[in-house]
């Protein structure tokens, strides 16, 4: 049976296939950090009764954001719960029904995940009546010692949580332990530290921003979104290179969003900028018919050839 796994002073994690969810105890009272992809909710119910006990539920659940694979077992977990969801202000379009997330590129990341993404849900979910707004001051709901920081990029209203009495950082996806591009990456929980997963990042520059801003907390230890929990040294040196040399390591050279963010604010996206899927696909044709055509003509003089011999 899955089970949360303790891994700092009253913070477990709990890994819900490609993705973690956190629950973090405040002496009598707990909360769940994310919901994990959709078929989950049994699996983080039951996990939750063997950690705190036959029917206990949390006093809330924040979100960092509102991908699919961080949503997707809320419907279930909500109505065995009724418990209160918060998120960022900037996440309330995604979470309420009125804007789509902006649509990932398949062109950037390299592996089967990236491929794969423009077949993954964009939403929006349908929480009115729900979800609430973060409070303004950066604490987080029913647990003392933590807040939320603002670290954007992956998504407009992405949030990671920091306490700071011992530096543990809960990432999100602005930082990841494993390659999210890779499937044989996540199969195997290869640990290497990035940014979030390239073909579903509309903001490098806010993206970039984000990690050094985590990396400026020296966190001592590190829960990520997805990949596994990483403690000490090796992980605040990893985060400190990140962090130097985003650009050249993580940002992509072309694609959708490399060097033009989409925008968003409280309605949802505005703005995109266009699409080279197209173009990149159309070239490819040109190619394979020049390839083709060459082919027949290289034939034809064979045979033409071979008559005269």
């Amino acid at each position: 049976m899955a089970v949360f796994n303790e891994i700092g002073w009253d913070i477990a994690c709990l890994r819900c296939g490609m993705v973690n969810v956190a629950a973090i105890r405040n002496r009598s009272r707990w909360i769940l950090v994310d919901a994990a992809l959709s078929g989950y909710g049994r699996t983080i119910r039951n996990a939750a009764e063997e950690r705190f006990g036959s029917g206990a539920r949390p006093a809330a659940i924040v979100l960092t954001h509102g991908h699919f694979d961080h949503v997707g077992s809320l419907e279930y977990l909500l109505d065995e719960w009724d418990v209160p969801v918060y998120a960022h202000r900037l996440e309330m379009p995604y979470l309420t029904g009125r804007s789509a997330y902006p649509p990932p590129d398949p062109l950037v990341g390299r592996g089967g995940m990236t491929l794969l993404s423009r077949a993954y849900p964009r939403g929006p979910i349908d929480l009115s009546g729900r979800v609430r707004e973060l409070p303004a001051d950066g604490a987080v709901p029913d647990v003392n010692g933590w807040r939320w920081i603002r670290t954007p990029g992956h998504t407009p209203g992405h949030v990671s949580l920091f306490r700071e009495i011992d530096r543990t950082l809960v990432s999100g996806d602005a930082l990841m332990t494993t390659r999210q591009e890779s499937i044989a990456a996540l199969l195997t929980q290869r640990r290497e530290l990035h940014g979030p997963p390239a073909y579903f990042t509309p903001d490098w520059d806010g993206a970039r921003d984000s990690v050094a801003t985590l990396a400026a907390l020296s966190p001592d230890l590190l829960m990520p979104g997805h990949g596994q929990p990483w403690r000490g040294e090796s992980m605040r040196e990893a985060l400190y290179t990140l962090a130097e040399e985003f650009d050249r390591a993580e940002r992509p050279r072309f694609g959708r969003y490399a060097t033009q963010s989409a925008i968003s604010d409280e309605r949802g996206v505005l703005m995109l900028p266009p699409d080279p899927l197209p173009a990149v696909l159309a070239g490819l044709g040109a190619i394979a018919a020049t390839a083709g055509l060459a082919w027949v003509v290289a034939a034809a003089q064979k045979r033409m050839v071979a008559r005269h011999t």
